[in-house]
């Protein structure tokens, strides 16, 4: 019975914190200017790509975990396609993750040379 166990901390420790991050970053967009109506068009299908994208993983992760509580509760075994879920929402995760899910990065700030004043 410690498959299950796995699996459920796999959704909580990978999945639901990069739901989080995916939704800190649903409306980050670099590089739109206001002034160009086709970068408005091209944001909008962005963020709406990006929305489905996270109701989906936040699907398949309810399921997950619904799936794997319920079979720990009731002692049986786990059906083939909750593995198969598993494994589309670890992909999900690391799509998130790799793509809107993480983090800007600053700019380096420049130290300025004595030489200067």
């Amino acid at each position: 019975m410690w498959v299950p166990s796995l699996l459920t901390a796999g959704v909580v420790l990978l999945a639901l914190p990069a739901l989080f991050l995916g939704l800190r970053g649903l409306f980050r967009h670099r590089g739109y200017s206001a002034t160009e109506p086709a970068d408005r068009a091209s944001v909008i299908t962005i963020v709406v790509l990006r929305g489905i994208l996270l109701l989906l993983l936040l699907t398949i992760s309810a399921v997950v975990l619904v799936s794997t509580i319920g079979a720990m509760v009731a002692r049986v075994e786990l059906h083939g396609m909750v593995y198969v879920l598993f494994t589309l929402d670890l992909l999900l995760t690391a799509l998130v993750l790799l793509t809107f899910g993480r983090r800007e990065r600053r700019p380096v700030r420049r130290r300025a040379s004595p030489a200067a004043r």
